[in-house]
């Protein structure tokens, strides 16, 4: 688990992680890579549901954006991007296992959002096979 700075909102993925993406050239990168490596750039307190559905799907600077939305979901469960209804939580509920038996704080955190929705989440055929299998209980 990192130990986040008081400030850490106010920085970007790039400070944190002190990477830097290479520039990249107009006409060779997609949308998606444009837009990631542009988001990599933004301070985390500016970042929308729709930015950190994107950036978590691409399993981009998950320590430090599933905490944001995890904060996200606590106010609305269904919080959306631009795509649909809960379209942050599904981003979410697949992020690899990997990092939910790394930060089993986090993956508590969710469990404790969920436990009680499941019937909701269901009916959205979100598939949380990826999460459900790092319940250690």
């Amino acid at each position: 688990m990192i130990k986040l700075e008081n400030n850490w909102r106010q920085k970007s993925l790039e400070s944190l992680e002190k990477n830097t993406w290479p520039a990249l050239s107009s006409d060779e990168s997609s949308y998606l890579i444009k837009t990631c490596n542009s988001l990599r750039k933004k301070q985390l307190q500016d970042l929308t549901t729709e930015d950190l559905r994107l950036m978590i799907g691409q399993d981009i600077g998950l320590c430090f954006l599933i905490p944001i939305a995890i904060e996200t979901l606590t106010d609305n469960l269904f919080s959306e991007g631009d795509m649909y209804e809960g379209d942050l939580l599904k981003s979410v509920l697949e992020v690899d296992t990997n990092f939910w038996k790394e930060n089993k704080h986090y993956w508590q955190q969710l469990n404790d959002l969920i436990k009680d929705r499941m019937e909701e989440i269901a009916k959205m055929q979100f598939d949380i096979s990826k999460f459900e299998i790092c319940n250690t209980h």
